[in-house]
């Protein structure tokens, strides 16, 4: 995705995140963010998997396991660190929990830029990373954020 393209996403994701977060502060809902890596590949079929933390604004903190799987008309490797996320209506940090429903359109070689908004019910989760590899092609499928393993803890 060249600059411009991810200037304009990054436009897109910060209304959005304005949007949600006036919302949420009307509403009492808990403030999480998401900070993760992601490490992907796509041949028709497209898997990412990673890892990261989930923080919200009570305090509480949870480590989670993450998966991107889906299909269409797509080719590509991947990469993305220190990817963020912002979450809307969430009550409790496990409403965090579960798969996004994802659709995506990229071009890239290089370094690249990404903003998706995805969803899962009334929670909505806006994603923005920079990363590099290469990729092109249509794709559709879901992101699921899961607690990683037995040692995982939550305050």
């Amino acid at each position: 995705m060249n600059k411009r393209m991810g200037s304009a996403w990054a436009a897109v994701v910060a209304v959005v995140l304005m949007a949600a977060g006036s919302a949420q502060a009307e509403s009492g809902h808990l403030e999480c963010k998401l900070k993760f890596s992601l490490t992907g590949w796509a041949a028709i079929y497209k898997r990412a998997e990673g890892s990261g933390t989930v923080e919200c604004n009570n305090g509480q903190r949870m480590a989670v396991k993450i998966s991107a799987k889906g299909g269409g008309l797509t080719v590509g490797k991947t990469h993305i660190d220190n990817g963020t996320g912002k979450f809307s209506a969430v009550h409790g940090i496990n409403d965090v929990l579960g798969t996004y429903a994802q659709g995506d359109a990229s071009a890239a070689a290089g370094k690249a830029s990404t903003a998706q908004v995805l969803t899962k019910g009334t929670v909505s989760l806006a994603l923005a990373g920079t990363g590099d590899g290469i990729a092109l092609g249509v794709s559709f499928g879901g992101f699921t954020i899961e607690r990683a393993g037995k040692g995982a803890r939550h305050k």
